[in-house]
């Protein structure tokens, strides 16, 4: 495979905090709540889990909104529920300016080819019995825009050379392809129909540490080439670092913080978003031996029943006993970022 991907991750300074001032997506207290039915024959509802709770935020135009928190906090659930791939319990999501929300399949379609998703599995969001050439020019074919079968062809050629794979590559099948090519794949298809938005749902994490910051920079390249616009899902502080320009942090089901990447790390706010930075380790071994340890105590409280008042006060080292009873709102401060916690009242 060539690629013009280098082989390291980009230096911070790559990254530009300044974004342009257009607004495409705008989610207002998005909540996505699954039942949990009980009973063999005569099945009824017994509660809910609470994925998503109250989630609210923007993206410009151009820009890499960074989502990252524990296993199990909400963050995929908020990328599917966005591109409308499951039931919104409650909320708003405003792509572009028009209210999506109560959108059915029919209205979603054409407004699908403006978003797109990259998956996590780049083996298993491939159909193992199609070739490269179907399974990126089909977005074209779906959409009507494929064009005579010669403009087809030049397209998906087109898109593979974007993505760094030879355009010969197209006639073989995924298992042909390693893991970092496949995910290659993944982006081709995604970048087919020219979106505006593209939600990155944890895309490198199944991929060697080496491929990984190849994968990244090939995002960036895309972004700075095309003036697309990310959601990039992660649980890895250090690679989110590198691709976002804000970051909000998550924590069952809430967004808890939220601040531009410069800020967030060299100054947390809040006490979770502080653990998940103080467990990225330092390649230094009289540094990393000399920083203070924060650790989080405790289990992650369940998404069916979550704690009164802050969720974070049953592992939080600074809870207070307002902590336990009263829910502190997304705050905005000052400095342009906003913050979940008592601390800031």
């Amino acid at each position: 495979m060539t690629s013009s991907a280098p082989d390291t991750v980009l230096p911070d300074t790559v990254r530009s905090d300044a974004v342009a001032p257009d607004t495409v997506l705008e989610v207002r207290d998005l909540k996505v709540h699954f039942p949990v039915m009980a009973g063999a024959v005569l099945r009824k509802q017994v509660g809910s889990v609470k994925a998503v709770d109250g989630v609210s935020f923007t993206v410009k135009r151009g820009e890499t909104l960074g989502l990252v928190g524990e296993s199990g906090c909400g963050k995929s659930t908020t990328g599917l529920a966005v591109l409308k791939m499951i039931d919104i319990t409650a909320g708003q999501v405003v792509f572009e300016g028009e209210d999506i929300t109560g959108h059915d399949r029919n209205r979603m379609r054409p407004i699908r080819r403006r978003m797109q998703m990259v998956y996590q599995d780049p083996f298993g969001s491939l159909n193992p019995r199609m070739k490269v050439s179907e399974i990126v020019g089909e977005p074209l074919e779906v959409h009507g825009l494929a064009g005579d079968r010669t403009a087809w062809r030049k397209r998906v050629a087109d898109l593979l050379d974007m993505v760094g794979l030879l355009p010969d590559m197209a006639d073989r099948y995924p298992h042909e392809f390693s893991g970092g090519q496949r995910q290659r794949i993944g982006i081709a298809r995604a970048l087919a129909l020219e979106p505006s938005l593209i939600i990155c749902d944890e895309p490198v994490s199944a991929l060697d540490v080496s491929i990984q910051a190849q994968v990244v920079n090939l995002f960036q390249e895309l972004q700075e080439r095309l003036g697309l616009t990310y959601i990039f899902i992660a649980h890895d502080l250090a690679v989110v670092r590198h691709i976002s320009h804000r970051i909000a942090v998550m924590y069952l089901g809430r967004i808890v913080e939220i601040a531009a990447r410069g800020e967030l790390y060299a100054r947390p706010l809040h006490p979770y978003t502080q653990a998940l930075l103080a467990a990225i380790p330092i390649p230094d071994p009289e540094i990393e031996a000399g920083r203070p340890q924060q650790i989080i105590t405790g289990e992650v409280p369940s998404a069916m029943r979550p704690p009164p008042g802050c969720r974070f006060h049953t592992r939080c080292p600074q809870a207070m006993e307002t902590c336990k009873s009263v829910d502190p709102p997304l705050r905005t401060l000052g400095d342009g970022r906003a913050v979940a916690c008592h601390l800031y009242d």
